[in-house]
């Protein structure tokens, strides 16, 4: 996996809004039938194996298959314009969605704990090893082209949302191979507490991702400004500007895919209106040359007049 930067060193000719949306939706899709498959062979392996470690990727494969439902909604509303009901669009049923997949992810880790107690309690021996094993090759392949096709749409629309599906489907593929080393090490060689430890790792691991996912929601809800580092880029490109003279009650917030930006811009007093609009409508076209697609509210003021202000951090 390269990282974003590789991603957008990579040119690649422009798509329209009807092309870029063609390719999100098949990725998405490509990610609900590949999780949907994954999931038949793995339950097909766990029957004849008995492995935790198994049943925990198969638990896995299933969180899997609501992530790729809730992007492939998310996409959905994601190229949804804005309408006379939603005028500031439809992205914050991204976050909710995150929500309500947190209640399984969460759900799926406490069965799959109690799952690893019982093993504990009554050592049960791993059986028909080479079937989970081939499986797991099975998934490991069938991820890896996954992948490949999720890195290409990735190259051509740069979509957030199926490169945060291609991280996830990366921690599964090393999983899985860590789930080979454990039904050998169960079944090879005698280490029978290998394979519920095993599970229980994951079974942490998965709690762990959720309260993240909860997190990021739950800040998106709440109308969380962004990252400092993005708000102080804001503030220097609006500065740059030869002609404004600052600028204060800077808000944003993020839904979704999409960020809303706000803030005065202070000019010189007595600039006419039409001065001032074409200033802010090239401030407008810098920022969003930085952040395409943001929603810009500026509100133009004279500079050195004094009004009542809110101070934030």
């Amino acid at each position: 996996m390269t990282d974003r930067a590789s991603d957008n060193q990579i040119s690649a000719p422009p798509l329209s809004l009807d092309e870029t949306g063609r390719l999100m939706r098949r990725a998405t899709l490509a990610s609900v039938f590949a999780a949907a498959l994954l999931i038949a062979i793995k339950f097909y392996a766990y029957l004849s194996t008995g492995s935790v470690a198994l049943l925990s990727t198969l638990l896995d494969s299933g969180l899997d298959m609501a992530a790729s439902l809730i992007n492939l909604l998310a996409v959905h509303h994601a190229l949804t314009p804005a309408d006379a009901e939603h005028r500031f669009g439809h992205g914050k049923a991204e976050p909710l969605a995150g929500l309500v997949q947190v209640a399984f992810i969460l759900g799926s880790s406490v069965l799959l704990l109690i799952e690893v107690i019982n093993h504990f309690a009554e050592p049960q021996p791993v059986e028909n090893t080479g079937i989970g094993i081939v499986v797991m090759v099975v998934s490991i392949a069938v991820t890896a082209v996954l992948m490949v096709y999720q890195r290409h749409v990735i190259r051509r629309t740069g979509s957030l949302a199926v490169r945060a599906d291609a991280t996830h489907y990366f921690s599964d593929f090393l999983v899985n191979a860590a789930v080979i080393a454990a039904l050998v090490l169960s079944a090879w060689f005698g280490l029978w507490w290998i394979d519920p430890l095993f599970g229980l790792a994951v079974a942490l691991f998965i709690a762990f991702t959720a309260i993240g996912i909860g997190r990021e929601a739950f800040d998106m809800l709440m109308d969380r400004e962004m990252e400092g580092a993005e708000r102080d880029q804001i503030k220097e490109i609006v500065r740059q500007h030869p002609e404004v003279r600052g600028l204060h009650e800077l808000r944003t917030r993020v839904a979704g895919q999409f960020r809303f930006i706000q803030f005065h811009l202070e000019l010189d007093a007595d600039m006419t209106l039409r001065e001032a609009h074409r200033i802010s409508d090239a401030v407008e076209r810098e920022l969003l040359q930085h952040f395409p697609g943001a929603e810009i509210i500026i509100h133009q003021d004279p500079y050195g007049v004094a009004e009542r202000r809110r101070v934030f951090r």
